[in-house]
């Protein structure tokens, strides 16, 4: 497939544009960082008018198609960054944009980040039970989370008024690349990452997300929690539940540092099947 993928500069960007192109994707980046080279384009994303042109192919020179598939991934990607109203401001916009640009121009399969936040993080609530999963509603605390909140509404909601469109909502959790790796386990306070339940997602197998849920791509919306198999702790779940959590109920299947954010819908939906761990060489190794 011609897959555009937004945000393709960032953090995780750079895993998912490496991954699919390595799978034989023709892959154009569109963003506003990013140094000149085929397959890149510089967009502002808020801007329809440059999204529509980019997603068509239009440009001087040689005239690429337009794109099959839309990976969106583009967006003031946490809380705190910029004042709320331009977080709001660029993410709503920004998704409501490509979105849009990419429906009227016939694109049926889109894959977007939506975020771990939209669970409750940072949990000064707690959370309803654990491992935390897709059946609860969105709790969303910070402006952030609500834009990811609404975005999924909008997607749902598009969706409807186009039922051959499927649009794939992941729920990363924070993004690891194998240098951030120096910095684990995070034992010395509890605390200090509780506010995602000591999750964190390894950027290569949050690639591999998008890869499946590109290959999935049925009709209609859905949502999934990405994260990593483990957690960032080396003391066990049950001694961090007990002292963080302890009146929140726990469900079967906690491990001693599995996840607490549940990927069994990723799994058992998209063949989601993590392989990198920071406890195996620090990530250099599949897990």
């Amino acid at each position: 497939m011609r897959i555009a993928v937004t945000g393709g500069s960032g953090k995780l960007g750079r895993h998912v544009v490496r991954r699919l192109r390595d799978g034989g994707h023709d892959v154009v980046n569109l963003d506003r960082e990013g140094e000149r080279a085929d397959g890149f384009m510089r967009v502002d994303l808020t801007d329809h008018g440059a999204v529509i042109d980019a997603l068509s192919g239009a440009r001087d020179g040689e005239q690429p198609p337009r794109v099959d598939a839309l990976v969106h991934l583009a967006a003031i990607p946490a809380p705190g960054l910029a004042p709320d109203i331009e977080t709001f401001r660029n993410n709503v916009v920004t998704t409501f944009s490509v979105f849009h640009a990419a429906i009227r121009l016939g694109v049926r399969t889109i894959v977007y980040a939506s975020s771990e936040t939209v669970l409750g993080l940072p949990f000064d609530t707690p959370p309803p039970y654990v491992p935390v999963d897709e059946e609860y509603p969105p709790r969303p605390e910070s402006v952030y989370s609500l834009v990811k909140t609404l975005e999924e509404t909008m997607a749902a909601q598009l969706c409807r008024w186009h039922p051959d469109l499927s649009v794939t909502g992941l729920r990363f959790s924070n993004v690891m690349d194998v240098e951030d790796y120096e910095a684990f386990p995070f034992d010395g306070d509890p605390l200090e990452r509780k506010w995602n339940l000591w999750a964190y997602i390894d950027g290569r197998d949050g690639a591999q997300a998008v890869e499946r849920a590109l290959e999935r791509s049925e009709p209609g919306f859905e949502a999934f929690v990405i994260a990593s198999p483990d957690t960032v702790m080396t003391t066990p779940n049950a001694e961090l539940l007990d002292r963080v959590f302890p009146d929140v109920p726990r469900r079967d299947g906690i491990g001693e540092h599995t996840t607490l954010l549940s990927i069994d819908k990723a799994r058992r939906l998209l063949g989601y099947a993590p392989e990198f761990s920071w406890r195996d060489g620090r990530g250099d190794e599949k897990a």
